[in-house]
């Protein structure tokens, strides 16, 4: 769930790899906030030097291992094309951990992640975790192109996983919600990150299951202060980075949220 003290942090660099084609695996160590971030909480990282970077950008946290934590993002702007040139050694100012997390029912013994894209970035953490606990955990992951996949060679021992490419050229052909149909019966509860285009088809379908999805946002300072975040609810305006970025499905009204910019 929610949520400790944040930390403030000056984590190193262990690796940084351009895993897929503009897609970096980047490692760090971070002593104090690895072991207490949860599966669907973030970090706010400072990406660059001077004052034309004075906003932190959020990334999910991706993996956790003892001491060292691990982000996956993609290379779209000046922010995320500095950190893609960082090396090992070097020092990044990080926040965290900080929003809420997913919510795993302790009679849940089946899971299903559903990601498109590179939102596989916080599903993985979950399911290292809900594996390690003895769940079973099946991963449908939706993307345009076999050259997207995420390596197998990364992937948690015993995942389930079940590919989608919109060209047919790996797994099944479409996108990740046709199959859901098919595998969301087996599940207990669902977990989703992906674009909005994807939740709000989910939001139309009659899963009869619990789901919980990460929304995706651009966020100003990260820790409730400026309200740049929030979105439309059933119960109101929510701020991303405090009452999320994890939600209910059924409580986001989907017609009235804007996608991402910038």
């Amino acid at each position: 769930m929610s949520e400790n003290k944040p930390y403030k942090v000056k984590a190193r660099v262990i690796s940084n790899e351009e895993l897929l084609p503009g897609t970096h695996l980047l490692w760090l160590e971070a002593p104090e906030l690895a072991p207490a971030s949860r599966p669907g909480q973030f970090v706010m990282v400072r990406c660059g030097e001077g004052f034309d970077f004075t906003l932190r950008r959020p990334f999910s946290t991706h993996r956790v291992a003892r001491e060292r934590l691990a982000l996956l993002f993609k290379r779209v702007g000046r922010g995320t094309g500095w950190l893609a040139e960082r090396q090992p050694g070097d020092q990044l100012d990080l926040l965290g951990p900080l929003g809420r997390s997913f919510s795993v029912s302790p009679e849940s013994r089946h899971l299903l992640l559903v990601a498109g894209g590179v939102g596989i970035a916080p599903l993985l953490f979950l399911a290292q975790r809900e594996l390690a606990s003895g769940r079973q955990v099946t991963l449908l992951l939706g993307v345009r192109t076999a050259s997207e996949l995420y390596p197998a060679r990364l992937l948690p021992e015993g995942l389930n996983l079940v590919v989608t490419t919109e060209d047919g050229s790996a797994g099944r052909r479409g996108m990740a919600t046709d199959l859901l149909p098919e595998l969301a019966p087996a599940a207990d509860q669902i977990f989703a990150c992906g674009p909005l285009p994807m939740y709000q088809v989910m939001a139309e379908m009659n899963l009869r299951k619990p789901v919980q999805v990460l929304l995706e946002q651009m966020l100003g300072c990260g820790v409730g202060a400026c309200r740049g975040c929030s979105v439309p609810t059933m119960a109101g305006l929510k701020r991303v980075c405090r009452e999320g970025p994890v939600f209910n499905l059924e409580e986001i009204l989907w017609s009235q949220v804007k996608p991402p910019s910038g």
